[in-house]
């Protein structure tokens, strides 16, 4: 199956977004949700490719190991080409975020300026698999909340687009974000995902302000209950796995 989104198509359509307005958000909740970023014809392009077994490395079913219901398939080299300039596109846009976390927490920043420089350090390191997934949820399924760390170097931000239409295509299966405040109860929030649009939200951790200055606050996601139908979602992971 081709599709037919053109090479350095996605610069331009990040563009658009308020960045100071989502870096904002991103401070103050750990995760913001973006524009529409792909077309709905786009959307069922991608998901399509999910039946094109060919173009994955690997097919995780999430019940076998306790990860929830449902399945997902991370992509093989080369990603489809959408697939790879919306990575690319995100990758800079994201940085001073993770730049300026890393400072509040006085934390090491060792991401370079460019995605391909940083997936080199990842691939000298051992993490040389492939980490965007496209994701697939049928009625009844939902995903345990979890972190994707995949090895010692981590972005700490990643992506999810929504490539169906909630109402329409599925009920449920709202995406789900908890964090673990510093000396406090865990705070939840659920955002619906529409189709075409991102969600920008925590890998690992954010900093958050404390008596004694920035404390590390841990997050988790997950995906509630699908009620009916189905859901696709394509995951943009910016730190390859070992």
């Amino acid at each position: 199956m081709s599709i037919s989104t053109t090479t350095d198509d996605m610069r331009p359509r990040l563009a658009r977004a308020d960045w100071p307005a989502l870096a904002d958000e991103l401070n103050a909740h750990g995760r913001a949700l973006t524009h529409r970023i792909l077309t709905p014809q786009e959307c069922r392009d991608i998901a399509d490719l999910y039946d094109d077994v060919d173009r994955f490395r690997s097919t995780i079913d999430m019940a076998r190991y306790r990860f929830g219901s449902g399945q997902y398939r991370y992509f093989g080299s080369p990603l489809p080409e959408p697939v790879r300039q919306l990575r690319e596109a995100f990758y800079p846009r994201l940085l001073p975020v993770a730049r300026d976390w890393a400072a509040k927490l006085r934390q090491p920043a060792p991401w370079p300026d460019t995605l391909a420089e940083w997936l080199d350090m990842c691939h000298a390191a051992g993490q040389t698999k492939p980490t965007p997934i496209l994701l697939r949820y049928e009625s009844g399924d939902w995903n345990a909340l979890h972190r994707d760390l995949y090895g010692d170097l981590v972005f700490p931000l990643q992506v999810v687009i929504g490539l169906d239409e909630p109402g329409r295509d599925y009920t449920g299966g709202e995406f789900l974000l908890v964090e673990q405040r510093p000396r406090a109860q865990s705070r939840g929030t659920v955002t619906v995902l529409e189709q075409g649009h991102g969600l920008i939200f925590t890998t690992r951790d954010r900093p958050v302000r404390s008596a004694r200055g920035w404390s590390a606050s841990p997050v988790r996601h997950g995906v509630s209950l699908i009620n009916s139908g189905r859901r696709h979602t394509l995951g943009l992971v910016f730190h390859d796995a070992a």
